[in-house]
């Protein structure tokens, strides 16, 4: 995984063995045997090559692409939980890895928000009606 995360993130960078083993501090030849899976650079160079390509550590070292979708390492703090499927009744199941980051559970109710150039948001109602109830607030404020 580390290896094959190492060189989607690189060739993304456009970055060339070269150019990374300049960034981190390395010889072009680290990289190579860090890419073939040969060696394993230390946790201080893992969390450096994590800070260049603004992906977390776990992800560098442990993400597995998604096989439907192929899709390679998401930016540190984003997340691709997976493709699901839309029911008969527009219906889908949000992925467990997903519910938990972000405590949704049974009963609980999520805002559906569009935009049609970048498709569709799910937020928890709670927050999306605190959030919009302060921006009310603060409209009704700035009138007065």
């Amino acid at each position: 995984m580390f290896k094959d995360n190492l060189i989607q993130l690189r060739k993304y960078k456009q970055l060339t063995q070269e150019d990374l083993a300049e960034k981190v501090g390395v010889t072009r030849q680290a990289i190579a045997k860090w890419e073939a899976g040969e060696t394993m650079p230390d946790l201080e160079r893992c969390r450096k090559l994590a800070e260049i390509f603004e992906v977390s550590l776990d992800d560098l070292a442990n993400y597995e692409p998604i096989e439907d979708g192929g899709l390679g390492v998401p930016p540190k703090g984003k997340h691709i939980f997976g493709v699901v499927t839309v029911g008969d009744k527009g219906q889908i199941v949000i992925p467990a890895k997903a519910r938990k980051l972000f405590s949704i559970k049974a009963g609980d109710q999520l805002v559906v928000l569009g935009d049609e150039s970048q498709g569709i948001a799910l937020l928890k109602s709670d927050s999306f009606l605190q959030f919009a109830d302060v921006v009310r607030k603060s409209i009704e404020e700035s009138r007065h």
